[in-house]
């Protein structure tokens, strides 16, 4: 089964666009999992089970476990392998950012798609197509290329006017031909940008946006759904990470991700 395939499985079964960003940092998870021997992978383990048949997908960000070390990286291996045995139908997305020239391109694919094993990865297009070519080839992974990102210094380049045309308005359309020619291209989108978030979608109708900037960010829920979705009410993965898995420091940590998963999924669909 292909991304695509799964991540429509999940949507439809869980009625649900919701992404959960697993960026588990060890200095913020209840104090009580530190006496564990794998406290980040009891930590993911706990606000998984609670939120699976809420979500449409689970965004580990690499650099909270590479920050750990060896142990960090065997807990984000062990997470991303816990999740396909026990909820397969759940797409897990890597927030890497990667990108490089041809022959380290394919060696970050092996990282990613081999060795951590997930099923969609973010890439940078700035090295252009041939460094993701490899990514691209991998016709069963999701590739999700950044295209306008949350944060406030995106306007830094992304807003700069190429031939008079906004930079992540040309990289928006260079995204849809790729799709295009590999079938297999998202794009990151900032729900913190909806006037953007909509042009995109207006040049991009068919391509699915991974969309951050919901919850700690201060993205707004109605005006971004409205923005981003496309004709099936679909189209969007959108992610919130601080705001779900740290809604509480307690032994309740677990239920209350739940109680905020199913917040923010509920929020959405009534707008969809």
């Amino acid at each position: 089964m292909n991304f695509f395939d799964k991540l429509s499985r999940s949507q439809s079964k869980n009625n649900s666009l919701v992404c959960v960003g697993l960026d588990t940092d060890s200095a913020k998870i209840p104090k009580f999992l530190l006496s564990k021997s794998e406290p980040i992978f009891a930590f993911n383990k706990g606000i998984i089970d609670a939120t699976a048949d809420l979500v449409s997908a689970y965004k580990p960000q690499v650099a909270f476990y590479a920050a750990e070390g060896i142990k960090g990286i065997n807990s984000l291996i062990k997470t991303v392998a816990y999740i396909h045995k026990t909820y397969p139908q759940i797409p897990v997305i890597l927030d890497a950012k990667r990108d490089d020239i041809g022959n380290t391109a394919e060696k970050y694919t092996q990282e990613v798609f081999d060795v951590i094993g997930v099923d969609a990865v973010t890439v940078n297009p700035y090295l252009g197509l041939d460094s993701l070519e490899p990514f691209l080839q991998r016709k069963d992974k999701g590739i999700i290329i950044l295209c306008r990102t949350s944060n406030p210094g995106a306007a830094d380049f992304q807003d700069l006017k190429v031939g008079g045309i906004s930079l992540y308005r040309v990289v928006a359309k260079k995204i849809v031909s790729w799709h295009k020619k590999y079938g297999n291209c998202l794009m990151v989108v900032g729900a913190t940008w909806p006037k953007q978030l909509k042009e995109i979608r207006q040049l991009a109708p068919k391509i699915t946006f991974l969309i951050p900037g919901i919850g700690a960010q201060g993205g707004d829920v109605e005006k971004t759904v409205k923005a981003g979705i496309n004709k099936n009410g679909r189209g969007m993965i959108i992610n919130s990470s601080r705001g779900i898995i740290y809604a509480s420091s307690g032994k309740d940590f677990a239920q209350a991700a739940r109680q905020e998963t199913l917040k923010l999924r509920d929020e959405i669909n009534k707008y969809r």
